[in-house]
């Protein structure tokens, strides 16, 4: 793994791996940016107003789950036993929370009895009947009851998959109440969240749950879904979500001692790295790059992400942008992004292109399908092409000079 000032740097200079000022690079680099993750997580340690779990599916590269942790993030949400053992690896102090409603019971005893995990989710009772048998009927569990809450402020739904209807709730929380040392309630309003009110309605959702069951809770968590910037989805500032959750969150019926908790993935490592692509052929306004629906690009491909893209080309090209669609690179009609993606109207067949803010699940859902792939990965310690951190880092810069 190298180093590099900026993108353009390494599409055009010298480079330890890949003699680039000569030859160029033939396969998809990876950028990443650990001082964008490292800034992403002290944002949220330090405004939300509870704890903080990252969600590993988003990225569980072991190298951002250390910088995570360095930056203050000490709980993370893992889904599967194989995250179980990859945090309980990398960082052996880390508080593992299970957070996927349906689990293996092989999984839960694994969990429990090796790597020291005391918090699980759940949305029915053959759930709670799994993890109470897997654990041999611990006394000492935090069980959060998993509702199912609305997706329509998000740009991805999760309203159908998991989560108790209302009509289920008052027996599961009142059954998880007599089981565990803890009882939590849990929900997730979809991935990329535009709005606060999401959480607000679904806290209302939480209140209307706990009056109906009358059980003390001890955990609220609020799941995740808190957004990123893209092309043409520019979300509210964070710290609005923040306010609308803590005013939310103080106005339920739990206990002064009650916790509050979140599991943003996205939010946290979005920022963390782009991809730098090739363009192999032109055919109008399509582009056929190096990377694709089963590389990074799967959002772009499969929901129609349209991720920041910038031609990377010395001197600067000073055509019009235009609309473009990618085609990746395997053999498949279905390696198809259709975007738009604006770059200048004079892209061609040679040209470089960075592709950014593909830090949450761009790597994670790579595969090598059809032989195409990549693993070369380069630091960068430029800015990303998106942020929602950078301006309030310069604002605390700017207090720091003034004071």
């Amino acid at each position: 793994m190298h180093k590099h000032h900026n993108a353009l740097g390494l599409a055009t200079t010298h480079s330890t791996v890949v003699e680039i000022a000569n030859t160029r690079p033939v396969q998809p680099v990876t950028l990443i940016r650990p001082h964008a993750a490292a800034r992403a997580a002290r944002f949220f340690v330090e405004k939300f107003p509870g704890r903080s779990l990252y969600a590993v599916k988003a990225n569980p590269s072991p190298d951002l789950i250390k910088v995570l942790w360095d930056s203050g993030i000490t709980h993370y949400d893992v889904a599967s036993i194989a995250e179980v053992r990859l945090v309980a690896r990398t960082l052996p102090d880390a508080t593992l929370c299970f957070m996927h409603p349906v689990k293996a019971e092989e999984a839960i005893h694994e969990a429990y009895f090796k790597y020291g995990c005391r918090t699980f989710s759940l949305d029915s009772l053959e759930e709670l009947d799994k993890i109470l048998r897997a654990t041999e009927h611990a006394t000492d569990l935090t069980l959060c009851v998993r509702l199912r809450v609305s997706s329509e402020h998000s740009k991805l739904s999760l309203a159908s998959k998991f989560g108790c209807a209302p009509h289920e709730a008052k027996e599961l929380l009142f059954a998880a109440r007599q089981a565990a040392d803890a009882l939590g309630i849990c929900f997730h309003v979809g991935s990329q969240a535009m709005t606060p009110e999401a959480y607000a309605n679904a806290l209302e959702r939480v209140r209307a749950a706990i009056v109906d069951a009358a059980v003390t809770v001890d955990v609220i968590d609020v799941g995740g879904g808190f957004p990123s910037t893209y092309p043409g989805m520019e979300p509210p500032p964070l710290e609005h979500y923040f306010e609308t959750i803590h005013r939310a969150f103080e106005s339920l019926p739990v206990s002064y001692s009650s916790e509050l908790w979140a599991e943003p993935g996205r939010a946290l490592c979005a920022e963390y790295s782009s991809l730098i692509v090739r363009v192999e052929r032109r055919r109008g306004d399509e582009l056929y790059i190096n990377d694709g629906a089963y590389g990074a690009l799967f959002d772009a491909a499969h929901i129609g992400w349209r991720f920041p893209v910038q031609l990377l080309r010395e001197p600067d090209s000073r055509a019009r942008d235009m609309e473009f669609s990618f085609y990746g690179p395997t053999c498949d009609d279905m390696d198809h992004m259709a975007g738009p993606f604006m770059l200048p109207a004079d892209t061609q067949a040679g040209d470089y292109i960075e592709i950014g803010m593909l830090g949450a699940y761009g790597c994670a859902m790579r595969t090598a399908f059809n032989g195409f792939g990549s693993d070369e990965t380069v630091i960068m310690d430029d800015e990303p092409m998106a942020s929602l951190y950078v301006s309030d880092e310069r604002e605390v810069a700017s207090n720091v000079v003034t004071l």
